[in-house]
C-alpha cells in the first residue's frame, strides 16, 4: 500500500489559522500591539527573494508586521552588525532573521553575525544560546530552528508517537540535522545521526521508524533502504534543470512512497512548514514580550537603608547609598530599551513614544503633594514627596512614581541649596540632580535668548531698511528664484494672503509681510540665565556704535522664569509644544497687534532646541524608587509644577505651596492635562504653624527662636488656622485631603497630636505624623496607608472658575475663595491689560497669580489667615504660549540676587576623585 502523503501546505495552513487567532487575542489585550518581524537580507538572490516573499505574505495573512530590510552585497560586516543592533533595540520587532550571501568571496564571519541577533528575537533559532538550550533539553526556554520544528509538527500529524522509536537523521548541519537530532532525542526517540561518510548507510536507514533527510544530495536515499511503514521526512530541495525536473528531494520519492507509511512530497512538504514555524516563533516571541511587559506589579528591587542617628548631612546620606544602574531601574518599571536614552549611569531621558504604547492601559492614582503657607526655610514638600513614594513602594509594595521639579542652578549656588529632598528621603545622586541634570535648563536658556536676539535684530533691521530691501533680504534669491520658507507661508496665511510665489505680492502685501513694526517699549520678552545676579535686573542694550544709536532698557530673568519653561511644563506632545512655542507673544505692534515668535520666524528653531528637553528625566530615590525630574517653572510668575508629560507617564506628582501651587495645579495644569487628582497631601509642620500663630520671624541662616524649639500649644493651636484654611482651599476642588505632619526632632508628642486632631476636625480625610527625614520610607508608612485609603474615597473634582468669565471676575474668585480677600483692586496698568487682552482674544485663558508664597495675602509678613484686605493687581501679563494670564500682585524680582555669603563659598571639586564637595 503506498505511503500516506503528509501535506505541508495543509498542516501549515492549520498552523497559520491558529496563529491568526493568537494575534487577534493579543490585540484584545493591547489594541496597539502587533507582532513584528524583520528579514534582513544582504545581497540579492532569486531563491532568497522567493522565500522572503513567501514569508512576508504569510506574515501579512497572520497579522504580523513584517519588514524586509535590504543591504547591498557590498555591505561590510560592521554595517550588517550595526543594522542587527538597531533591530535588537527596536521594541516593536519581536523576530529577526538574517540572510547572508552564499558567495564564498563575501568576507564575513557568519558565526559572529548570527550570534549578534538578540536571543529573544532569534526566531530562526540559530544563535549559540538557543542552540545550547536545545541541546540540553530546555525546549520551553528557547527558539527551535524552523525546519526541524516544522518536521516535528509533520511527524505529530501522522499520529505516530516519537517516544521509544528509532530515528535516523541524515545530515548534520546547524540549520537542520543537528537540531533535528536534539529535538527527536528530547522527545524520547533513540537517535542516530548519519552523514556522507557513514559506513553502511543503507543498513542504518533500514532500522529507522522515523527518517529525516537533510543532506542536500538529490535523491540520495533509495526506496529499498527504507523500513516498511516508516515515517519519511524529506527536507531536501535540489534543482536539477538537466533532468527536466524543477526540484527533487534528498529521497527518491517514487520508490520511497512504496515502502514508507508516511512521506512528505517535494515541494509542498517541509518548505511551507518552515515558513509556518518561523511565523509561530515570531508570535511566540511577541507573546513572551507582551507577558513580560504587561502592566501590573513591578518586579523591582528596593535598597535597604542603613539608618544612622544622629541623622548625617544630606550629602553624606546621598553618598552612602549606591544607586542602581538607571537602565536596570527602567527595566524594573516596564520601560523598553529603545524608550530610554542613558545619560551616564544614574539618569536617563524617556522617549515620549511610551505614551502611545501605554495609552490603552488604565491610569494609576494621582496624588498632589502640597503644603501650608511655609516659613522661609520650607516645610518639606519635596522630602515628604520622596518619603511617601519610598513608603508606598519599598514598604507597602505598591507601584509608586514620584514626579518632581528640576531645581534652578541659581538658588543652588545662592542661598537655598538644592531641592532633592533631605535626610533619608532624597533623590540621588543629589549632585547630578542639582547640577545640569541632562541640560534641559540650558536648552531653555539657549532657546529664550535666541528669541531675544531675534526681536532686537528685527527692530534694528526694520529701522534701517526700506520695505523692498527688507523683503528681498527676508526672501532672498536662491539661484534665480525667491522662495518662502514654511514658517513664512504661515505668516502669509495669518495675514490673509493666500499666495506662495514671492514675485506675486503687491507692494501693500510686501509691507504687511515684511514689517512687524514692533513698538520697542512694548517688548515683554527678556533675556535669561540660570544664575542669581541682581545687577541684571535692569540693563541697557544696544550701546555699541554698530547699533547706530538703537538702545533700549531691558532686563534679565532667571531661566526658570522664561515662558519656554512654562511651555515645557504644560505641553502634552512634541506637536503641542511646537504650537505653544509659536503662540508666545514677545511684543505689540504700533497698531496694537500681538507679535509672536511665529511672526519672528523663530518658532521652528525653538522646537529644534527643545526637542530633547521635552523628554522627562528618570532618576531614583535612596530606596530605589523611580522618580521623574522634569521642568520647574518659576512659581512666583508661573504655575510652578513639574511637567504634564512626566505626570502622564508616571501619574504621580509633587507640587508647590497650597495657596499658590495647588490652586495653579488644579486650575491650570489639570485643565491642560485632562488628569484628575485623587488625593491632596498637605504638608504641615509645627514650626510653620507656630509662626502663623504669632511666633517671631524665622530667618534663613539664623538660629530658631525658643518658641519653635520648646512646647507651646497655645501658639500652635492659634496657628492651625492657616492649615484649616488650606484644607478648605483643597475642598473647593472636591478632592480628599490627607495632612502629613512633618515631624522635627524638637516637636513634642502633644504638639504633633494637637495638629493631627485639629486637621481632622477641619475636615481632612486623615492626618498622620511622619518621620521620613530621619527614617526614609519606613517613617512615612502611615502616610502611605492613609493616601492609599483616601485614593479609593469618592472624589468630585471641579475647577474653581469658568474660563469664559471676564478676566477680573476670575482674579476676584481666586482672591476671595483661596486667599480670603474682601475684593481686588485693578491698578491702571492692570486695567489697561484687561482691556487689551480682551480685545486680542485672550480673556478665556486661566489665571496664574504672581504673588508671595509666604502669606495668603499679598504682604509676606501677614501670617495666619489674613482678613479684611483688598488684593491689589499691579499689572497683568500674558503667557499665551503656555496658556495663562499672570496678574502681578505687588512687586517681585524675576531674577534673585546673591547674598553676602553665597553657597558657592563652600563648593569645590576634588581633582583626584572628581567628587563635588560642599554642595550641601
Amino acid at each position: 500500500m503506498p505511503a500516506q502523503i503528509i501535506s505541508g501546505k495543509e498542516v501549515s495552513g492549520q498552523v497559520r489559522d491558529r496563529l491568526k487567532k493568537d494575534v487577534e487575542q493579543m490585540k484584545l489585550q493591547d489594541p496597539n500591539f502587533r507582532p513584528g518581524l524583520v528579514v534582513l537580507q544582504v545581497g540579492d538572490r532569486d531563491d532568497s527573494n522567493l522565500y522572503i516573499s513567501m514569508k512576508l505574505k504569510a506574515a501579512a495573512e497572520i497579522g504580523i508586521n513584517a519588514t524586509h530590510m535590504r543591504l547591498p552585497k557590498t555591505a561590510t560586516e560592521e554595517e550588517v552588525l550595526h543594522s542587527i543592533t538597531e533591530v535588537n533595540e527596536n521594541s516593536s520587532v519581536h523576530g529577526l532573521i538574517v540572510q547572508l550571501p552564499l558567495d564564498s568571496n563575501h568576507k564575513m564571519d557568519t558565526e559572529k553575525v548570527t550570534n549578534a541577533v538578540a536571543p529573544e528575537k532569534d526566531v530562526d533559532g540559530l544563535t549559540s544560546i538557543n542552540a545550547g538550550k536545545l541541546s540540553r533539553g530546555d525546549l520551553g526556554d528557547c527558539f527551535i530552528p524552523c525546519t526541524p520544528n516544522g518536521c516535528m509538527e509533520l511527524i505529530r500529524q501522522t499520529g505516530v508517537s516519537v517516544a521509544g522509536k528509532r530515528a535516523v537523521v541524515i545530515g548534520r548541519s546547524k540549520i537542520v540535522g543537528a537540531p533535528m537530532h536534539d529535538l527527536l532525542l528530547w522527545n524520547h526517540a533513540t537517535v542516530t545521526t548519519c552523514h556522507s561518510k557513514t559506513a553502511d548507510l543503507p543498513g542504518e536507514v533500514s532500522k529507522a521508524d522515523i527518517l529525516v533527510v537533510g543532506i542536500g544530495k538529490a535523491e540520495m536515499v533509495k526506496g529499498e533502504w527504507i523500513k516498511k511503514g516508516a515515517v519519511v521526512i524529506d527536507c531536501g530541495i535540489n534543482h536539477i534543470p538537466a533532468s527536466g525536473k524543477r526540484v527533487v528531494g534528498d529521497v527518491h520519492y517514487a520508490s520511497a512512497k512504496e515502502q514508507a507509511g508516511f512521506i512528505t512530497p517535494v515541494p509542498g512538504g517541509v518548505g511551507p512548514m518552515t515558513v509556518a514555524m518561523l511565523m509561530a516563533n515570531t508570535v511566540l516571541s511577541a507573546k513572551r514580550f507582551l507577558e513580560s511587559h504587561r502592566t501590573g506589579q513591578w518586579n523591582i528591587s528596593y535598597t535597604k537603608l542603613n539608618l544612622q542617628k544622629p541623622v548625617p548631612s544630606d550629602i553624606v546620606i546621598s553618598r552612602s547609598c549606591v544607586p542602581k544602574p538607571i537602565d536596570c531601574l527602567a527595566r524594573e518599571v516596564g520601560l523598553l530599551s529603545d524608550e530610554v536614552e542613558l545619560y551616564g549611569k544614574t539618569k536617563a531621558k524617556v522617549q515620549l513614544s511610551i505614551i502611545k504604547r501605554l495609552q490603552a492601559q488604565p491610569d494609576g492614582k494621582y496624588v498632589v503633594v502640597t503644603g501650608i503657607t511655609p516659613t522661609p526655610l520650607g516645610e518639606g514638600k519635596s522630602t515628604t514627596t520622596i518619603g511617601l513614594v519610598q513608603a508606598l513602594g519599598a514598604h507597602i509594595k505598591l507601584n509608586a512614581f514620584a514626579c518632581v521639579r528640576q531645581p534652578s542652578q541659581g538658588p543652588t549656588f545662592g542661598i537655598k541649596g538644592g531641592a532633592a529632598g533631605g535626610g533619608y528621603s532624597q533623590v540621588i545622586p543629589m549632585e547630578e540632580f542639582n547640577l545640569h541634570l541632562t541640560g534641559d535648563i540650558h536648552a531653555i536658556t539657549a532657546a529664550n535668548n535666541l528669541v531675544a536676539a531675534a526681536i532686537d535684530a528685527r527692530i534694528f533691521h526694520e529701522s534701517t531698511q526700506s520695505d523692498k530691501a527688507l523683503y528681498n533680504r527676508l526672501v532672498p534669491l536662491n539661484g534665480k528664484e525667491r522662495k518662502f520658507s514654511p514658517i513664512q507661508i504661515n505668516r502669509l496665511k495669518k495675514l490673509g494672503i493666500e499666495k506662495t510665489d514671492p514675485s506675486t505680492l503687491t507692494e501693500e502685501e510686501i509691507t504687511r509681510f515684511a514689517r512687524l513694526d514692533m513698538d520697542p517699549s512694548s517688548v515683554t520678552w527678556q533675556r535669561v540665565l540660570d544664575t542669581n545676579d541682581r545687577f541684571l535686573r535692569k540693563i541697557t542694550i544696544g550701546q555699541s556704535p554698530t547699533e547706530k544709536g538703537y538702545t533700549r532698557e531691558a532686563q534679565f530673568d532667571i531661566t526658570v522664569a522664561s515662558e519656554i519653561m512654562a511651555v515645557l511644563a504644560l505641553t502634552t506632545s512634541l506637536q503641542d509644544m511646537r504650537q505653544r512655542l509659536a503662540k508666545m507673544i514677545v511684543a505689540t505692534s504700533r497698531d496694537g497687534q500681538p507679535i509672536t515668535t511665529e511672526d519672528l520666524g523663530v518658532s521652528g528653531a525653538l522646537a529644534v532646541l527643545m526637542k530633547d528637553a521635552i523628554k522627562p528625566n528618570l532618576m531614583q530615590t535612596l530606596e530605589g524608587n523611580p522618580v521623574f525630574v522634569h521642568a520647574g517653572p518659576f512659581a512666583n510668575i508661573a504655575h510652578g509644577n513639574s511637567s504634564i508629560l512626566a505626570d502622564k507617564i508616571a501619574l504621580k506628582l509633587a507640587g508647590f505651596g497650597a495657596d499658590i501651587g495647588m490652586e495653579k495645579f488644579f486650575n491650570i495644569k489639570c485643565r491642560y492635562s485632562g488628569l484628575r487628582p485623587h488625593v491632596v497631601v498637605l504638608v504641615a509642620t509645627v514650626r510653620a504653624l507656630k509662626m502663623h500663630g504669632g511666633g517671631p520671624t524665622v530667618t534663613a541662616g539664623m538660629p530658631l527662636p525658643k518658641e519653635y524649639i520648646e512646647e507651646n500649644l497655645e501658639l500652635l493651636e492659634k496657628g492651625c488656622s492657616n492649615m484649616r484654611k488650606q484644607i478648605e482651599n483643597a475642598q473647593h476642588f472636591g478632592v480628599p485631603v490627607v495632612v502629613a505632619v512633618n515631624a522635627f526632632k524638637t516637636d513634642t508628642e502633644a504638639e504633633l497630636d494637637l495638629v493631627c486632631s485639629m486637621a481632622k476636625a477641619a475636615g481632612a480625610f486623615d492626618a498622620v505624623r511622619c518621620s521620613h527625614w530621619a527614617e526614609g520610607g519606613a517613617g512615612a508608612v502611615a502616610l502611605g496607608q492613609a493616601v492609599q485609603t483616601a485614593s479609593e474615597a469618592p472624589s468630585k473634582f471641579q475647577f474653581l472658575y469658568d474660563l469664559e468669565l471676564p478676566i477680573a471676575d476670575k482674579i476676584r474668585i481666586i482672591a476671595q475663595k483661596i486667599y480670603g480677600a474682601d475684593d481686588i483692586e485693578l491698578l491702571p496698568e492692570a486695567q489697561h491689560k484687561v482691556e487689551l487682552y480682551t480685545k486680542q482674544g485672550f480673556s478665556n485663558l486661566p489665571i496664574c497669580m504672581a504673588k508671595t508664597h509666604l502669606s495668603l495675602s499679598h504682604e509676606a509678613d501677614r501670617k495666619g489667615v489674613p482678613t479684611g484686605f483688598i488684593l491689589p493687581i499691579r499689572d497683568i501679563r500674558a503667557s499665551v504660549g503656555s496658556g495663562f494670564l499672570f496678574p502681578l500682585v505687588g512687586t517681585m524680582p524675576t531674577i534673585p540676587g546673591l547674598p553676602t555669603r553665597p553657597c558657592f563659598y563652600d563648593i569645590d571639586l576634588d581633582p583626584e576623585t572628581e567628587q563635588v564637595n560642599g554642595l550641601f
